[in-house]
């Protein structure tokens, strides 16, 4: 039996945000891809995508924190991605955009890169593999190649050089992810050596039991082997630095949550529920967090978040 997550924090100050420094922003969960690890079950028959509205409220919350970070699905398929990315940075806080660079290919996005670039975004990229075999398998047959690709383009725009451009690892599985230093070695000198490519850190993520992941491991029978695993693996030293004690994260549909692993299953923060109900940062902080199961994925062995392992 799985003890409850809230009942492995001792220190009650651990279960409370601290000062906010990120807004996670997810526009939707369209997506030109059905990748296997996607914890909100993205793909292109899902149409949520947050309105203009909603994102006009985010910029009037933004000059509240430092950094900007926008997810999905595939972002970009937002009708009005680029508006949020203009104003974002009109506003003077770091923006980072979570992509994956497959979508940059294809019609209608194509010149992405170049907005980007002039914008000076951070750009993080879904790479679950440095070879085409394992990471075609996870996300779909020839992502690898059209990855590569974009990663060179990049490459040749000044990310992975003056500008930031950073690489994200999901196990193709159910099990924890390897050490993140050794691992960013490995992909740094394959992707130089057969492809010339540079890029400035490589994040790694447990895969979170929820979403499309959490009903393979249902599907599989791994399920209950998966989170004793993870809880088996809890790391005390990882809770201080949990992402939800650190952000907010905001839904397409207005609603404000924890963290984007808190959307797919409704868990609202405590507090105003609704970006359009918040006229003061201090009602956000301190609150106390929302947690389940689920969250074993962030504190399992060297810790996760959507930037890598914490410890």
């Amino acid at each position: 039996m799985i003890k409850p997550f809230e009942s492995m924090i001792n220190d009650e100050s651990l279960k409370f945000t601290q000062t906010l420094n990120t807004l996670q922003v997810n526009v939707g969960s369209l997506c030109n891809l059905a990748c296997k690890h996607c914890h909100i079950s993205a793909g292109s028959n899902r149409r949520e995508l947050m309105s203009l509205e909603t994102m006009k409220q985010v910029i009037r919350l933004l000059p509240n924190f430092k950094t900007l970070d926008i997810t999905g699905g595939a972002p970009e398929m937002n009708p009005k991605y680029r508006w949020l990315v203009d104003e974002a940075c009109k506003t003077g806080v770091h923006v980072m955009t979570r992509s994956n660079l497959v979508i940059m290919t294809e019609a209608g996005y194509q010149d992405l890169p170049e907005f980007l670039a002039e914008c000076g975004v951070e750009i993080v990229c879904s790479l679950p593999y440095y070879s085409e075999n394992d990471c075609d398998r996870q996300r779909g047959k020839g992502t690898f190649k059209a990855v590569i690709s974009m990663l060179q383009k990049l490459n040749a725009l000044g990310y992975g050089k003056s500008l930031p451009l950073d690489l994200v690892y999901n196990p193709g599985g159910a099990f924890l992810p390897p050490s993140q230093s050794s691992l960013q070695k490995e992909y740094k000198s394959r992707l130089h050596s057969e492809y010339g490519i540079e890029f400035t850190n490589l994040f790694v993520i447990t895969n979170n039991p929820i979403g499309r992941f959490g009903e393979f491991l249902h599907r599989s029978g791994n399920y209950e082997r998966y989170m004793k695993r993870l809880s088996d693996s809890f790391n005390p030293e990882a809770l201080p630095v949990m992402m939800c004690r650190f952000q907010l994260s905001v839904g397409y549909d207005e609603k404000l949550y924890d963290c984007d692993f808190n959307q797919p299953l409704g868990l609202v923060i405590n507090g105003p529920e609704n970006i359009c109900d918040v006229n003061d940062i201090a009602q956000l902080t301190p609150r106390k967090i929302k947690f389940a199961n689920h969250c074993y994925a962030c504190v399992a062995g060297s810790g996760s978040s959507c930037g890598g392992a914490t410890t």
